[in-house]
């Protein structure tokens, strides 16, 4: 089974990851993708490049391009797998080709205090530049770019994390039962 998680910063997507791994699947991630990548060019590993780099390459070869790398691997590697962070509309649409997109969710505050609790490289910015970053990515009408807002729109499985990881948890296994029933 192929699974595409997308949602916003902060809303739980690595959770859905760790519940996913438990139940054998193998893990592909976009921001290790662009991470890898930034590093060869020698630039910092920030929100603002992965999101560049990412458009760059979308419209360099083609607007579901990151995803089509990670799938050609996560065929090879896999059985069951999962692409985490999809962020254009032409990759929910190639996932939903391949197999269940889910979506996540949360308040605004919620996901930043989130990110600020996780301390990593790329979410140490103010809560302005927070929200900044997700209007940008949000919405946008050139195939290239972020379009988070259409990619949770497009899942099969929406989630909200506004609660306690337990509660998440439980939400994931009532979803991941209908995953398991839609992909037999």
């Amino acid at each position: 089974m192929i699974v595409g998680i997308t949602g916003t910063l902060g809303a739980g997507k690595g959770t859905i990851v760790e519940f996913l791994k438990q139940e054998g699947f193998k893990h592909f991630s976009v921001r290790e993708y662009l991470n890898a990548e930034l590093k060869s060019r020698d630039l910092p590993l920030n929100r603002d490049n992965q999101a560049n780099l990412a458009n760059e390459l979308r419209t360099e070869h083609s607007p579901s391009f990151i995803v089509e790398q990670l799938l050609e691997k996560a065929k090879v590697e896999a059985k069951d797998v999962i692409i985490e962070s999809i962020r254009s509309v032409a990759e929910a649409k190639l996932i939903k080709k391949e197999g269940i997109l889910l979506a996540i969710d949360a308040d605004s505050k919620i996901r930043y205090a989130r990110i600020t609790e996780r301390k990593t490289e790329t979410d140490k910015i103010s809560y302005e530049k927070f929200l900044e970053q997700e209007k940008r990515e949000m919405f946008s009408t050139n195939p290239h770019e972020q379009n988070l807002g259409e990619c949770i729109k497009m899942a099969d499985f929406v989630l909200e994390n506004n609660e306690t990881i337990e509660v998440l948890n439980e939400k994931i296994g009532k979803v991941y039962e209908k995953m398991l029933l839609k992909n037999s």
